[in-house]
């Protein structure tokens, strides 16, 4: 992959850490919701597939890459659960869980830019 692309992936992760971040604030600005859930997951859906992609063609270190998606995975599987299960139930999923889901979703796609730079 050109520098021009590595470029361009790396923006990409660098827009999923600020989208994360953003998100989350909103989430606790406005006491969060399934929309936001729901979003995570359909946002992240095309991302985790897209980092398969870039993997399996060699543009990015397929290392980092799964490293990155099962992160992103995990992030997904504790803000998404969380906010859903308190949608619902009203109980959160685990103390903290949001949050460290959350944490783990920007470290994910900091992995992805990482992916993009440090490929062999």
């Amino acid at each position: 992959m050109s520098l021009p692309e590595r470029i361009l992936v790396v923006a990409a992760a660098l827009s999923g850490v600020l989208g994360v971040g953003l998100s989350a604030a909103a989430a606790h600005v406005t006491g969060g919701n399934l929309t936001t859930a729901a979003q995570f997951l359909l946002f992240h859906a095309p991302a985790l597939l897209a980092l398969v992609a870039l993997s399996e063609g060699g543009a990015i270190g397929p290392g980092l890459a799964r490293l990155a998606g099962f992160v992103l995975i995990l992030g997904l599987v504790l803000f998404c659960g969380d906010l859903s299960r308190r949608a619902f139930s009203g109980v959160a999923l685990a103390p903290m869980a949001a949050p460290t889901g959350g944490v783990l979703l920007m470290i994910g796609w900091i992995l992805v830019g990482a992916a993009a730079l440090l490929r062999r």
